[in-house]
């Protein structure tokens, strides 16, 4: 156990965005900015995260960290500046993987999953709108969260059917395919993707980011306290 965590910055090209990602701690990421912003974004976040963690049976490990050291700065694409997300590689992704390593990552990102859960079951179905009314309800954020990870799942050769992932029985059935195939491509040291190639460690942070992103969005979002 160590009071350090590792963080890296992901800058788009314009300067626009910085993105720190903590790649130890999958869906741990936070855009701003500047860097230095991006930081402390990201630390304001850890008592958020704690809740994976807890549910990781890693809160200890979390709890520990103190200090952020920055080990890596690498280039963004426009998305990155335009979104202030994640979406390019750093040298860590690419690094491969024990497989110890491996079902840490897993765990992190199936607690990621089981927290979206718990928040999508407790916060109101209207969310709260806009300055101009504009904004999405609880439903329609929880299909935009599970419709990229579908297309995502293709690239591993998981195919989950068209609305399967609004069921109970087919949520289940998707994310055990997913993490079965995961371990299968690290197995054969392939890369996720048909076209565009991604180390399995960004499809996981990915995943999880993306997951945990929108469970805060409903969090912050939530009229639940208004309605009572």
């Amino acid at each position: 156990m160590t009071n350090h965590i590792r963080v890296t910055l992901e800058i788009g090209p314009k300067g626009k965005k910085v993105v720190a990602v903590a790649p130890d701690w999958p869906g741990l990421e936070r855009g701003a900015k500047t860097g230095e912003a991006a930081i402390e974004k990201l630390r304001s976040y850890i008592p958020r995260y704690s809740q994976v963690a807890k549910r990781a049976e890693m809160n200890a490990e979390l709890d520990a960290i103190k200090n952020f050291d920055v080990v890596e700065e690498y280039p963004g694409t426009g998305s990155t500046d335009f979104w202030g997300i994640s979406f390019a590689f750093s040298s860590i992704d690419k690094q491969g993987m024990s497989s110890d390593e491996l079902e840490r990552e897993l765990m992190l990102m199936q607690a990621c999953w089981a927290f979206f859960d718990d928040v999508r079951g407790r916060v109101s179905a209207e969310m709260r709108k806009g300055p101009r009314g504009g904004g999405r309800d609880r439903d329609h954020i929880v299909r935009h969260t599970f419709a990229p990870e579908q297309d995502w799942a293709k690239g591993i050769g998981v195919l989950t059917p068209d609305g399967a992932m609004l069921t109970d029985e087919g949520l289940k059935a998707h994310r055990d395919a997913y993490c079965h195939a995961i371990r299968a491509y690290h197995s054969q040291g392939k890369l996720a993707g048909t076209k565009a190639k991604w180390p399995l460690r960004y499809l996981i942070r990915h995943t999880a980011f993306h997951t945990m992103d929108h469970a805060w969005e409903m969090e912050d979002k939530d009229l639940t306290a208004k309605e009572a």
